[in-house]
C-alpha cells in the first residue's frame, strides 16, 4: 500500500517531542522504525498518510452504548462492527499554530460512508501530552516505551472552555483507554485501541494493521 501525500520532513529524529517525553535511554531502546515514525516533524502543515486494514473490531453491550452516545460529541470511538476487514487510513498533520498534531482516522464500513475520527494531540499539560476530541473534551496521556513500540495510556479526562478546566472525577470517566503502536518489521505496525471498565470489562477493542508510507 502506498502513501498518496507529499511531505516535507526534517531529518530522522529531528522532532524531539516524543523523545523528550520518554527520555533518552527509553527512546534509543525503541526499534529504529518507531523512532523514525515518531521522531519526524512535518513542516508547513504537511500530512503523512498510513493505509491499512482493520483486523479486530469488537464491543460488548456497554461498549456499544457508550460508542453510540459518544457520536453526540464527534464519535471519538469506533462504533461499527462492520469495519472488520475494511480499509483503514490514518493521516497525521502538523498543527502549525498550536505546535501539536492533528490526527484523522478513517474506517471503512460494510455500507455507507466511512467513519472518520478527528482528534488533536498537544504537547502540554501535567503529563506532557493531551488529546482533544472536540466539544471541550480532552484526555491527558502517559507515554511508555515498549520493547517493540509505544503505549499511550489515559491518565485522566477533563472538560475545557477557554481558560476554565475541570478534571473529571473517577466515577464520570468512560474507562481506561490504552493505545499501542507495535512495530512488526517489514514497514508494518499494529495499532490497537482498548477501552476497559472496572465494572463492564473491555468495552471496545480495535486492531488495525498498517504499512509505512512510501519513502
Amino acid at each position: 500500500m502506498r502513501n498518496a501525500s507529499a511531505t516535507v520532513e526534517q531529518p530522522e529524529e529531528g522532532d524531539r517531542r516524543f523523545r523528550d517525553l520518554l527520555g533518552e535511554a527509553a527512546w534509543h531502546r525503541l526499534p529504529a522504525a518507531v523512532r523514525r515514525r515518531f521522531g519526524k516533524r512535518l513542516s508547513g502543515g504537511a500530512s503523512v498518510v498510513y493505509q491499512g486494514l482493520v483486523i479486530t473490531m469488537r464491543m460488548n453491550f456497554a461498549g456499544n452504548i457508550l460508542a453510540q452516545l459518544a457520536r453526540l460529541v464527534g464519535g471519538p470511538l469506533p462504533y461499527d462492527r462492520s469495519s472488520l476487514n475494511q480499509p483503514a487510513v490514518v493521516s497525521v498533520t502538523e498543527d502549525i499554530a498550536g505546535e501539536g498534531q492533528f490526527w484523522t482516522r478513517q474506517y471503512g464500513r460494510a455500507s455507507g460512508f466511512p467513519q472518520v475520527i478527528h482528534s488533536s494531540k498537544r504537547f502540554e499539560g501535567p503529563t506532557g501530552i493531551e488529546e482533544y476530541i472536540g466539544a471541550g473534551i480532552g484526555m491527558a496521556l502517559r507515554v511508555n516505551a515498549l520493547a517493540d513500540g509505544l503505549s499511550f495510556e489515559s491518565d485522566h479526562y477533563f472538560l475545557q472552555a477557554g481558560r476554565w478546566r475541570l478534571r473529571l472525577p473517577a466515577w464520570l470517566r468512560p474507562g481506561a483507554l490504552t493505545i499501542t503502536h507495535r512495530d512488526l518489521g517489514k514497514d508494518r505496525f499494529l495499532f490497537t485501541l482498548s477501552l476497559k471498565s472496572r465494572v463492564f470489562g473491555e468495552l471496545v477493542r480495535q486492531d488495525a494493521l498498517f504499512h509505512d508510507m512510501e519513502t
